[in-house]
């Protein structure tokens, strides 16, 4: 019997991106956020995967797995089974896209939520030999956070 590998876009919405396998989302969620100090989530709600597009030119941009925490933080979910030599611009181009969509007309900047990104690899991205690496809005010489509503994970399969 062959097996389904899980790296596939298909199999891997279907494992973390079903709300049969919330359960299994959660614990990994879990096993991410806690590895960096973040407390661990009781809650996960499925979003819409697809962003609006404010002009037929815009590009589309489809998550893998979109999710939101009972407290409101937004968590995006990316599966990059080869490199695309992308993954940096690409991230920062998924997060300012749904991290401005949050408001609307009237609605104040304080009402924005905390958006995480999480990128799972299958090919070695950073030079050093942690598996796991994240980023946050840091101050170069001191690393006062500028703001938390940032954070951005890099889970490197071959590491």
């Amino acid at each position: 019997m062959e097996l389904l590998d899980p790296r596939v876009d298909f199999v891997f919405k279907r494992i973390f991106g079903s709300e049969n396998n919330k359960d299994v989302l959660l614990a990994f969620l879990n096993r991410v956020i806690t590895e960096v100090g973040d407390a661990p989530l009781t809650e996960i709600i499925l979003m819409n995967p697809y962003t609006d597009k404010d002009d037929p030119l815009d590009k589309q941009s489809i998550f893998d797995v979109y999710a939101k925490t009972s407290e409101g933080k937004l968590i995006d979910i990316e599966m990059q089974l080869f490199n695309k030599y992308d993954i940096e611009k690409r991230t920062l181009f998924y997060w300012s896209k749904r991290y401005s969509s949050q408001l609307h007309e009237g609605e104040k900047y304080q009402e924005l939520k905390k958006w995480v990104t999480i990128n799972i690899l299958n090919y070695a991205f950073l030079a050093n030999n942690n598996y796991h690496s994240t980023f946050h809005l840091r101050e170069d010489r001191t690393g006062l956070t500028l703001i938390d509503d940032i954070e951005i994970h890099f889970l490197e399969l071959p590491k």
